[in-house]
């Protein structure tokens, strides 16, 4: 039986990400589990020649550290792909996103990831 309960956080290049960390890291402390925060930039994205995009990713990268988790960043054309076997590799149990301020591409994004993990909870925070 596998008790372990994983909780992969997905972020972007925004600050106000935070509040998905600090949410993913209140539940990994009820489950007793593990912590992922993940970013997933697209091949042609160059945050770091980008200051405030850089920055951001740096803050989030020292947040994930002080509630005890890896920052994991990855370049990849397909957003979904990355995250879904990223979730695979690491036995994710629950994945923690943010609501997007654009509703089809939500509800696009959360169902194509729903479906690709069915057995996962997903919590969408706004």
């Amino acid at each position: 039986m596998n008790s372990s309960q994983n909780i992969m956080v997905c972020v972007t290049q925004q600050i106000t990400c935070e509040r998905l960390i600090l949410k993913a890291s209140d539940l990994k402390n009820q489950l007793n589990g593990e912590l992922f925060v993940i970013h997933v930039a697209k091949n042609e994205w160059n945050f770091l020649d980008n200051v405030k995009e850089g920055e951001a990713l740096e803050y989030l990268f020292k947040i994930s550290k002080s509630v005890g988790a890896n920052l994991s960043v990855l370049k990849s054309d397909n957003i979904v792909e990355s995250l879904v076997n990223f979730a695979k590799e690491n036995k994710i149990t629950h994945i923690v996103m943010g609501e997007s301020p654009k509703h089809h591409e939500k509800n696009a994004f959360y169902t194509e990831i729903s479906n690709s993990l069915p057995d996962v909870e997903i919590l969408v925070i706004p």
